[in-house]
């Protein structure tokens, strides 16, 4: 779902995506805005955080109002006319590069989309009863960087016996080993396991921060699930405050959500924005993602969102 805010000649744009996992879809955040369509379109719009408070207070679920969080900041930076990495005064000379994201398939299948884009650093996804030959099998095909995305699927002893093969197999940190209820589970791997372990399905909004301080080595952060860039730029300082690494994760947005991403990466220790190069059919131009993990950022203010 794209969102446009139009204000003084300036056209922001946001972004959330349908959500089987989190019964959203479409049609129910479509209703969510369009009841308070009036209210919005009445607010005076100042700063995206005031926005954001007042959008807070509405009932509305996190993906409806992260679509429009991020309109609100693409407008605001377009109407000061700078990026909001530059309003956020962060540097963008150094950045981490985004890994590229190997679903689940058949050896031949996951070795097939290496080859079709090589790149520096892949997020692999595991679930199966043979995760750990999947990434030898891998390792044989490229130098790159890996990292491990097993979707809640492992134990707390699978993951500890696994972390030791990974680790020499050039693996840099798992994601979300364990279903996300499973604290014990994740403290215990914590202090065990070789590999760093970074929170997704356990982290999803500013309260979770604290929690996954004592269970994680580090978080991920998705905008449509915290509620945008606001609460995610207050859950990067708490969990830097805590020492926890931070990475911001995509769910296969267009470049209209990962340009917003994008303004966050001189902030980041990791970051998985691939969602658009991972489409078919683009609708939007904005910060592009280059060979080996350029980013080229757009001169034009806000998250630099243009709709094709």
């Amino acid at each position: 779902m794209i969102i446009s805010l139009e204000l003084d000649g300036k056209i922001g744009y946001g972004e959330a995506t349908a959500n089987p996992y989190y019964g959203v879809t479409f049609e129910t955040m479509q209703c969510e805005i369009e009841d308070i369509r009036q209210e919005i379109e009445q607010f005076n719009l100042q700063t995206p955080e005031a926005f954001h408070a007042f959008l807070s207070s509405k009932n509305l679920s996190n993906f409806a109002v992260c679509a429009l969080d991020l309109a609100a900041n693409d407008l605001y930076g377009k109407l000061m006319g700078k990026p909001l990495y530059q309003l956020w005064q962060t540097d963008n000379s150094t950045y981490p590069i985004t890994n590229y994201t190997i679903g689940i398939g058949t050896i031949e299948k996951m070795v097939a989309k290496m080859k079709e884009v090589p790149w520096p650093i892949y997020k692999i996804k595991l679930g199966t009863e043979h995760d750990v030959e999947i990434v030898r099998e891998l390792r044989k095909h490229t130098d790159a960087i890996f990292r491990v995305d097993a979707n809640c699927a492992w134990n707390a002893d699978q993951t500890i016996e696994y972390a030791p093969q990974l680790k020499e197999l050039g693996v840099e940190f798992l994601e979300q080993p364990l279903k996300a209820e499973d604290w014990v589970g994740m403290k215990k791997v914590l202090q065990h396991s070789v590999l760093p372990t970074i929170a997704d399905e356990s982290c999803i909004v500013e309260g979770d921060v604290e929690k996954c301080g004592s269970h994680f080595s580090g978080i991920n952060i998705k905008l449509t699930k915290c509620g945008g860039l606001t609460p995610a730029r207050r859950m990067i300082t708490k969990a830097k405050s805590m020492g926890l690494k931070v990475m911001v994760g995509c769910m296969t947005e267009s470049t209209v959500g990962i340009s917003a991403i994008a303004q966050l990466i001189p902030q980041l220790d990791y970051v998985d924005m691939d969602g658009a190069m991972l489409l078919r059919e683009d609708i939007a131009d904005g910060v592009i993602i280059g060979e080996h993990g350029k980013v080229i950022f757009p001169s034009l203010g806000g998250s630099g969102i243009t709709l094709r």
